[in-house]
């Protein structure tokens, strides 16, 4: 491999994109979304600065995520937000285009999986190693998953939650969901209508997601806070104040579904791994297992330990990264291999 070719790795989510550099670590974290002029096409920000848009824009602006259930719902969009993030990155002038490697979501089909290789050429990548986000994580987290034991990584991202159970560097048993962090923001804001006839936006409800909410049992004076929005009766501004009991009760719409789906990816997992998995627990990754108490809700309704990564958000990027660090060795061993 030559030193002068840039090499990233790149988790790119619905919620967020985080980029990996060879030797430096994580070096950018930014929202997966992009403002857009829509009369010329021009892409006025991306990440954070777009991201405060949201909600905001004037007619002839739209502020967006291009990829849905995390894969790309947008291609011409994340084709051109990759284009600037690997300009941004890359700020030396190199002879050799980046060599990438690139998360897919777990459920992509060949198609969604080609559009993502052919988005990260497209913006300017030489070669491009894609690799299930279900491995990336698991690599990011730590776990043997060379050794013929089974590991359970649980990955809950911005648009969707992917789960495996990962032995000898494959995955035996998957499963894949479209509800995650962003599904929990959804959960919140419905509740406050139906609740309170209050209508909020997207970054209202991930930040009552983030300061009150919680899957924990608070005996008294559970945390609140006031929430300001639309009151859908008059269409004047409105506050009303909410706790986190009652947030914990639109949360469990998302966090009900992710369980049962849980279930039935231990119910098809062969008895000899289920054993390892029984033994060593399930780890939790992704940004949407932040939330409080997740874990041990978890570990209290399926009766096996879920264990929070020390950084779930990077876990993937993590996991791309490290095959960065090894790729000549496991394009010898045929675990990756150029699309």
């Amino acid at each position: 491999m030559c030193a002068l070719t840039p090499e990233l790795g790149i988790d790119l989510g619905t919620y967020s994109t985080i980029v990996y550099s060879k030797g430096k670590g994580i070096i950018l974290r930014e929202p997966s979304v992009v403002a857009k002029n829509m009369l010329t096409g021009e892409v006025l920000a991306i990440g954070e600065e777009a991201y405060i848009m949201l909600g905001r824009t004037p007619d002839n602006i739209t502020a967006g995520r291009p990829l849905v259930g995390g894969v790309i719902g947008d291609y011409t969009t994340t084709e051109q937000m990759l284009r600037i993030l690997l300009k941004r990155l890359i700020r030396y002038r190199s002879l050799f285009k980046p060599r990438v490697v690139i998360s897919v979501h777990t459920g992509a089909t060949g198609v969604e999986r080609r559009a993502v290789i052919d988005a990260c050429k497209e913006a300017g990548a030489g070669e491009v190693y894609p690799v299930d986000e279900i491995i990336a994580a698991a690599l990011g987290a730590g776990l043997p998953i060379d050794t013929p034991t089974g590991n359970m990584v649980v990955d809950i991202g911005g648009g969707t939650t992917s789960m495996g159970v990962v032995s000898l560097w494959g995955i035996v048993v998957r499963a894949s969901i479209r509800q995650a962090g962003i599904d929990m923001d959804e959960a919140i804001a419905r509740y406050l209508r139906r609740k309170s006839n209050l209508m909020i936006g997207e970054r209202t409800a991930e930040e009552i997601k983030i300061k009150i909410g919680s899957l924990e049992k608070y005996e008294n004076d559970p945390p609140s806070l006031e929430v300001r929005g639309r009151d859908l009766l008059t269409g004047l501004p409105q506050t009303v104040r909410v706790n986190a009991h009652e947030i914990r009760e639109a949360l469990l719409e998302v966090v009900q579904v992710i369980e049962e789906k849980v279930k039935e990816v231990l119910e098809r997992t062969p008895p000899e791994l289920s054993a390892d998995i029984a033994e060593k627990g399930i780890v939790l990754t992704g940004g949407g297992s932040l939330l409080r108490g997740l874990d041990s809700y978890l570990s209290q309704s399926l009766g096996i330990p879920f264990k929070l990564v020390e950084d779930p958000i990077s876990s993937v990027a993590v996991g791309t990264g490290r095959i960065l660090e090894n790729l000549k060795e496991f394009r010898r061993k045929g675990y990756i291999s150029p699309g």
